[in-house]
Formats: C-alpha cells, structure tokens, sequence
C-alpha cells in the first residue's frame, strides 16, 4: 500500500539520551536483529530512486537488500527527495542506515537496511542529480513520487503541459523542478554521450504505471524536442509494477518503540506489515536484480494483477478512510472494528468490485478479498485515515471512478462504490460532521474549498465537484445514473452522518 504523508523528522534537541544507529554503532545491535551482511563500501549504485519516502524504503529497498546480501553488488541505490531535505538530513548522520519494522498482532521483526549509499535533494543542487541519473552506472531510475508528482491529468493520463513545474522545466531544462524534467534531460545527456537509457521502473499506484510514465516523458520530450522524443520511444523501456505493503507515517512513538527493541536511536524508521507484494513486467534492457530472491514476480503483463490491487484494495482503503474519519475514526483497524465497516468493504469487493476484474487463472480471488480484510483489521498498525485520504482528487479516478465505469456499461449497480465517492466529496469540502476545520492535503483543495463554499445540500455539492474535469471527466457528469447515485449517497451522508449511514448500509 502506498499512500504516504510528509513525515516530520525530530529535531536535534528532541533526540533521546541513547547513541544513534550507524555504521560505527551497528556491532551494538542485538543478535536478534538482522543487518547487512555484505561490505556496503563495494556496492555499485546501479539504482536511483526518486521520492524517498516511506513506502520505498520499506518495500523496493527491503527487496533489494536481500539480493545485496546474496552477493550481486551491482545494485546500491543513490535515493533522491524532490522536495525536502527531511529524509536527507535525518539519514545522513546514520550513514543512511535505519530499521525496518514489520508488526502484525504477532509482535514484531526488525532489520537494518543497508543498500541506500546516498541521499540527494534535488532542488539543492539539480546538477549534482542530472550527473548522478547520467552516470553510465546508473542503470534502473525507479520512482515513488505518488499520483501528483507525474504532472498528469488523473482522468486522462496525459501529460499536464500547464502544470508550473512543467512549464518551468520546459523553459530552464537545466535545472528542472519535476521529475519528469529530470528523467528527460538525464536521458538527453545519456544520448548525447552514446550511453545507453536506463529503465524507468514506477512503483506509484497508478493504472498501466509505467504506460503512464511512457506518455508523460515522451510527450515532454516531444515539447522540447522531436528527435528525442523518438529516441525516448524507441530505446527507453518502461515496465509497469503492481505493489503492495500497508506502510504507515512513522512516529514518534514508532521511533521510541524502535529505539527500546534496539538500544540505538533511529531518527527515520519506517514500519509495515509482514504482507509485501511486488509484480513486475520483465524488460530491463541493461539489467535487473534478482528481486524474486525476495518473492517479487516477474511476468510479461502485469495489468490485470495491477488492476486487482487498485479497485480491491485501493478503492476499500480510500472508501474506508473517507468514512471512517467522517465516523471520527483515527486509524484503519479503528474504522473496521465500528459497526458495519468490515461488512460494507467486504461486500463492496464481493459484489461490486470482483465482477469488474479480468480472470486471473490460478488465483483466489476470494482468498484475496478474506486475506485484505484480515491486513485492513491489524492492530499493531496505526495507519491513519488522514494519511490515506490525501490527494483524493488524484486517487479518486483510479481507486473508485473507473470501477463505477465498469460498472455502468453492464448496468450493474453500485451503490457502495458511490458511498466512497459521496464520502471523498464530504470530506474534501474541509470541515467534519461537527463544522470542524479538516486539514485537507489535496492539490484541488484551494479550488474545492472555493467551490463549495456555503454550499450545504447534496444535489448543488454534487453539480460543484463535477465540474472537475480532471477528475470526473466529461462522461460521468453527463450520465444521470452516476449523479443519482452519488447524490442519493451524499445526502444520505449529510442527513445520518457516516457512522450510522455505515451502520444501517443494507447487507448484500
């Protein structure tokens, strides 16, 4: 699972009284936790990663420290934030180790990742990143920049050509802002100097991720030049991913916990659940690791495994978190114990999200379903409603939007599909069922909170939200079916509130 939140790194002076995890004071560890086993000095850095956040280093990274420790050293990873220096400044210190801890009602395991050599921040210095990118060892640029960070319209998934960055990297390449600017301009400097591209690997939730990835890139390069463009498209490869592991924001009492279990200060550790899934179509022209060492697949077409996690569990996490913080419920674990949550996902993908999915031929589908329920109840993980209920304008037409088109052009019904709809739309207009002020993190919000302002019946917000384009489309607007629905939902919403309306949601 990869929605994250900017996490706030502790400050000098909070640190507790303990030494602090790094290279000099990882013999200190105990022997029950596990630690790099290869000599970090010899690793190659054949990897650069762009968004370093959470989810990465709890996912990618921990897949590649076990071909690391397997003896391939070809594959270090130089891990670049684009936007601040939190992650940087709080690793650097550490020589850019730090503790990954997985907890189910189990208890807990705990190991020390070793394979991130560097940490760069791309605005500081983006000359020192577009050399790092063209380096001829740098053969993969793997990305976690979330849904916004592809400067994309969400309901096309083409290329934003107005977006500030866009704009800005189009007028000053040298120094580009998004991280398409720099994919494009690293490989204009590799063709320059006869190298060749490196693979564009997005591990973002994002349907067809890495096709997404193709357009956008190749249609920037065709703005600023046609003969790159073509070289993008016929040299460059982009496989696409499915990825899976619910990580939440780290906190401080993440960080206390880590400390006591292994008697050394962590400042930036992340935590997850034991469950990790990565599916990866196999085209890397210059190389790969051997990421199924650690129980990645390798496949020729990853779309229907990538569709199955987006409307199975993307679409429940998003519909819980827009309900269940309406419901003043904080965490995911909180909202399915609340009555009938745990009911209206399970039959949410029973009923109305399963039958939209291609046949997957040796797959349990119903074992998934059981298998989510089981992962969204876990105790041991405070993953916050907050924290996934961000971006929702960007999530929105990948996680529920397109399995209610599925669903409309069979005329089937779905009515919990717009139960999550209705709930984002509740939600996003910023203020909770007491007229509390919410901290809505959304590239729209400024524009949503300016169009529903001192709107407060369903009909007139639901005419506001779809004039959201980018969101909605032109089609959804224009089908009486889906505004019914959500109307019919959002009313609902304002009239009984979210917990009861949840209570009360008829049974399959």
């Amino acid at each position: 699972m990869k929605d994250r939140v900017r996490e706030m790194a502790p400050s000098p002076e909070r640190l507790p009284p303990t030494e602090r995890l790094c290279a000099a004071t990882a013999p200190l560890l105990g022997a029950g936790i596990a630690r790099p086993r290869y000599d970090r000095a010899a690793l190659k850095a054949g990897i650069v990663h762009l968004g370093l956040g959470a989810f990465h280093r709890a996912h990618q990274a921990a897949y590649n420290e076990d071909v690391l420790n397997a003896g391939d050293r070809d594959w270090g990873a130089v891990g670049v934030s684009l936007r601040s220096a939190a992650t940087r400044d709080a690793l650097a210190p550490q020589d850019n180790l730090y503790t990954l801890a997985l907890r189910d009602g189990a208890g807990e395991v705990l190991r020390i990742i070793g394979g991130l050599l560097a940490c760069l921040v791309a605005p500081e210095d983006p000359g020192r990143l577009l050399a790092r990118l063209a380096a001829p060892q740098t053969r993969i640029v793997s990305l976690t920049i979330t849904e916004k960070g592809y400067c994309h319209n969400p309901a096309t998934g083409d290329l934003d050509q107005s977006h500030p960055d866009i704009a800005h990297d189009l007028a000053a390449p040298l120094s580009p802002r998004s991280a398409i600017g720099f994919i494009v301009e690293a490989l204009a400097k590799r063709r320059s100097e006869r190298l060749d591209p490196f693979t564009l690997l997005s591990c973002d939730n994002l349907p067809a991720n890495g096709e997404t990835l193709r357009r956008v890139v190749t249609r920037y390069a065709e703005l600023r030049d046609a003969d790159l463009a073509k070289f993008i498209a016929n040299e460059v490869a982009f496989p696409s991913t499915m990825v899976d592991r619910i990580v939440p924001a780290t906190s401080e009492a993440d960080r206390a916990q880590v400390a006591a279990a292994t008697g050394l200060y962590d400042a930036w550790p992340v935590v997850a659940e034991p469950f990790s899934q990565f599916v990866i179509e196999d085209r890397f022209p210059t190389g790969r690791p051997d990421w199924d060492r650690a129980g990645a697949m390798f496949v020729k077409e990853v779309a229907a495994f990538e569709l199955m996690k987006l409307r199975m569990l993307n679409g429940s996490h998003s519909t819980l978190a827009y309900l269940g913080y309406l419901a003043g419920r904080e965490t995911v674990a909180e909202a399915m114990a609340a009555p009938g949550f745990a009911r209206l996902i399970d039959d949410l993908m029973a009923l109305e999200v399963a039958p939209t999915l291609p046949a997957l031929p040796g797959f349990d589908l119903g074992a998934y379903r059981r298998d989510l329920i089981a992962r969204f109840r876990n105790p041991a993980l405070r993953h916050r409603t907050w924290q996934i209920a961000m971006d929702g304008s960007q999530k929105l037409p990948q996680r529920l939007l397109n399995t209610i088109r599925a669903r409309l052009a069979v005329g089937a019904p779905f009515a919990r599909l717009a139960l999550g709809v209705a709930g984002w739309m509740r939600y996003a207009t910023g203020f909770d069922e007491k007229g509390q002020k919410i901290d809505v993190r959304d590239p729209l919000a400024a524009r949503i909170a300016e169009m529903t302002r001192g709107v407060s019946d369903a009909p007139a917000l639901v005419a506001a939200y779809l004039e959201l384009n980018s969101v909605f489309g032109a089609d959804l607007p224009a089908d009486q079916r889906f505004c019914k629905a959500v109307t019919a939902a959002l009313g609902g919403l304002i009239e009984r509130g979210a917990a009861r309306t949840v209570a009360e949601f008829p049974e399959g």
